[in-house]
């Protein structure tokens, strides 16, 4: 499902004359399997962050190529994979990226509307993803009324509605309380189990990392382990 081959990226910093690279990740290759759960972990800095807009398509890299469901996405302009991204990809955020003026229903409902699906066919789509996650009975509070595990669930759900092969995590427990990633790291192994749903989640947290089938552990913009869960 995901294919990272050779990639390797810096950023530019100063003005034109005057710049300084700085490499980031260099020469990076994994694969992930269809239905696998895999953890990228590493420290700050380590390049962790830069991998995953890499393969979300948010920055492109300087050299390799990455490779999603079969297609190659560095080959894709903007536009198209934008549209990849709608129909392929799923996002779980540490900061949750909920719209605060809607409705928890409304949230994870978005999605839809954006692709068109008529109003009574997203209806039942919200509804029976809200119920998946635990919030059927809460699609009508704000999240301003939820708890973060709430607000994460919320977040979960917004990310499968569209029924995703692949789900992308940046730091998914970050904001949330030891008991409450608990549930969330459940949350998530009986979403995969129960859907077949690959992931691919970045953390610095060990335990978080423990959820994965295998574990890539990132140090200094490189591949230095990879584990067996």
């Amino acid at each position: 499902m995901i294919s990272v081959k050779n990639v390797s990226h810096d950023f530019e910093i100063g003005k034109k004359g005057h710049k300084t690279v700085i490499p980031v990740l260099q020469d990076i290759s994994f694969e992930v399997k269809k239905g696998e759960i895999v953890t990228i972990v590493g420290r700050s800095g380590s390049g962790k962050s830069t991998l995953l807009n890499l393969i979300s398509g948010y920055i492109r890299p300087k050299s390799g190529e990455i490779w999603l469901n079969g297609e190659n996405v560095t080959l894709l302009n903007e536009g198209k994979f934008a549209d990849f991204r709608i129909g392929h990809l799923g996002f779980i955020f540490q900061s949750f990226q909920l719209i605060a003026s809607m409705t928890a229903f409304q949230n994870v409902e978005l999605p839809l509307v954006l692709k068109g699906i008529s109003k009574p066919e997203r209806k039942q789509k919200t509804e029976d993803m809200l119920a998946k996650v635990g919030l059927l009975d809460y699609q009508d509070h704000y999240p301003g009324e939820l708890s973060g595990g709430q607000q994460q669930r919320v977040s979960i759900a917004r990310a499968l509605i569209n029924h995703p092969q692949i789900i992308l995590a940046d730091e998914p427990s970050g904001s949330l309380d030891s008991e409450t990633e608990e549930d969330l790291l459940e949350l998530i192994k009986k979403l995969n189990h129960e859907l077949g749903i690959t992931f691919l989640i970045i953390t610095h947290d060990v335990k978080v990392a423990q959820i994965g089938d295998r574990i890539i552990k990132l140090k200094d913009g490189k591949i230095y382990e990879e584990v067996l869960v």
